[in-house]
Parts: structure tokens; sequence; C-alpha cells
């Protein structure tokens, strides 16, 4: 479970991005979006694919820098 401690005279929106950031990095979120329904295991080979066929570009392209 992840939880953020407020600190000591810090506003309640400061603690709520910092959640929000957590939950992102965590992928909390995005996991809950996918299994909130079926997923045929074609469907997942092929946002997998194409996924890794996105990050392989963009490494491509800053692998010049």
């Amino acid at each position: 479970m992840t939880e953020v401690k407020l600190k000591k005279g810090e506003p309640v929106d400061k603690a709520i991005r910092r959640l929000k950031k957590k939950l992102d990095r965590e992928q909390t979120l995005q996991q809950v979006r996918l299994h909130r329904r079926f997923e045929k295991p074609s469907v997942k080979k092929r946002r997998k694919t194409k996924a890794a066929r996105f990050t392989a570009m963009l490494k491509a392209r800053h692998a010049d820098d």
C-alpha cells in the first residue's frame, strides 16, 4: 500500500502531488486499469511489442547524442 505522510507545515496539495508522482512511478494506476477488464493474450502481446518498438525507436534516436 502506497502512503505519503504529511511533513510538518506542508500543505495538503503538495502531499497529494507527491502521492500522485509516487503512484505514477510505481505504475499502480496503470496496473489497475489493465486488470479492470480481460485482455486477450494476442492483444497483450501486440501491446507489449508496440511498446518495445517505441522504446527501441527512442533509444536509437538518442544513441547519436
